[in-house]
């Protein structure tokens, strides 16, 4: 049958298959990543190993870095040079790159070293922080991250687990020497010997991994929050040897007048603490308290922020632990740690095209921003400082 007088709205050039179009994910440039020497909070860790370095060298990535940045956590400039960085005396040029890695909040005089629309990503310690930061980082018009506010695909708050992971295993194994030093008791159980009494304030995942602690060694545990699922949670993952409670003020002073240990590991920031001091002046004298948590909002009405040199203070007969840092007691471990998350992290904005295409596509990289551009964008920080809070998914879209 002849087709000659079909109609058809194509042409035959038109119809003849042709090969499939896929898109191409258009890659960002290669950035310069600097990594300055922390300053504050005798801070001990830093973001970056020599092994992570050589991985972003390789991936063609600058990487600059102040000299003595990793001595803290036993890493030489040597060790940085040789695995490709760029070792700088000036603290000036570490954080005038594109990206700027840190553990603690750069300072005010810190800030002035940024160039314009750098990125910033460090933990921001918003109880440590006042309204001025936020006005000269806007200033710079800094694009700034939080590490409280980074999540993964699962809205999983990932580098916040990982250091909290740390936080709480440290905080028994630190409660442990504190104790020993106060009273000679040690940290635990001993056959015909009654186990030391530890109140955990919190069961995420500080709290999980303070307890898990406290329970290798032998102590006996007890577990305080408002969050039933999140105590239903830690119940199964320890085997139902732990008692737990609501916060029911009556319950918590009595489990505090027994306690050996109380650790702090529940965030209050903007509402008041928990234990209060009237508490505390009912503990028994020598029992230490490490409030983790001091830096988003302390959990124990007496807690103060105290520093790696002044670890601790004494008040009511109780010693009481305030470092915002308290993972930089063990620098190394967790410098490797975060050292592997930022790696990965980097590695991914590579793969889908850099950190403005990443802006674009992905919803929890916008969410871990606190400021773009200069405009603050978590209204949890606005409403604290009275800022004016803008929409971050107004800013990108």
């Amino acid at each position: 049958m002849s087709t000659t007088n079909i109609f058809t709205p194509f042409s035959e050039e038109e119809l003849i298959p042709k090969e499939e179009k896929l898109e191409i994910i258009k890659k960002g440039k290669q950035f310069s990543i600097g990594i300055p020497k922390e300053t504050c909070l005798n801070e001990r860790r830093t973001c970056i190993t020599p092994d992570a370095v050589q991985v972003l060298v390789e991936h063609g990535h600058e990487i600059i870095i102040e000299s003595g940045a990793g001595q803290g956590s036993f890493f030489t400039d040597l060790q940085y040079s040789e695995s490709g960085a760029r070792i700088t005396q000036d603290a000036k040029e570490a954080f005038s790159q594109d990206l700027v890695l840190k553990i603690n909040p750069p300072t005010d005089e810190e800030i002035d070293y940024f160039k314009p629309n750098a990125y910033l990503v460090s933990a921001l310690q918003i109880n440590l922080r006042d309204k001025d930061y936020f006005t000269k980082i806007a200033e710079k018009k800094i694009n700034a991250i939080a590490f409280e506010f980074i999540a993964d695909e699962y809205k999983q708050l990932a580098l916040v687990r990982l250091i909290g992971e740390i936080a709480g295993s440290v905080s028994i194994l630190y409660a442990s020497e504190l104790l020993a030093l106060s009273n000679g008791l040690m940290l635990g159980g001993i056959t015909g010997v009654r186990p030391t009494e530890v109140v955990v304030l919190g069961a995420g995942i500080v709290g999980e991994f303070a307890t898990k602690a406290a329970i290798g060694l032998g102590a006996s545990v007890k577990v305080f929050d408002n969050s039933l699922s999140k105590l239903r949670r830690l119940h199964t993952l320890v085997d139902s040897r732990v008692p737990t409670s609501i916060i029911d003020p009556k319950e918590l002073s009595k489990s505090l007048r027994r306690a050996d240990v109380v650790i702090g590991a529940l965030p209050r920031l903007n509402m008041q603490p928990i234990v209060t001091e009237e508490m505390v002046m009912k503990m028994k004298k020598g029992s230490v308290i490490i409030d983790i948590v001091i830096d988003n909002g302390k959990a124990i009405e007496t807690s103060e922020l105290t520093t790696m040199d002044d670890p601790y203070i004494i008040k009511h007969g109780v010693i009481h632990c305030g470092l915002p840092n308290l993972t930089s007691k063990m620098p190394r471990t967790t410098t490797k740690a975060i050292s592997n998350f930022f790696l990965s992290y980097i590695l991914n904005y590579d793969i889908e095209g850099g950190f403005e295409n990443m802006l674009i596509r992905k919803n929890e990289m916008k969410q871990s921003l606190y400021m773009y551009k200069g405009r603050h964008t978590k209204k949890v920080i606005c409403d604290r400082f009275g800022l004016t809070y803008h929409d971050i998914n107004l800013l990108i879209f």
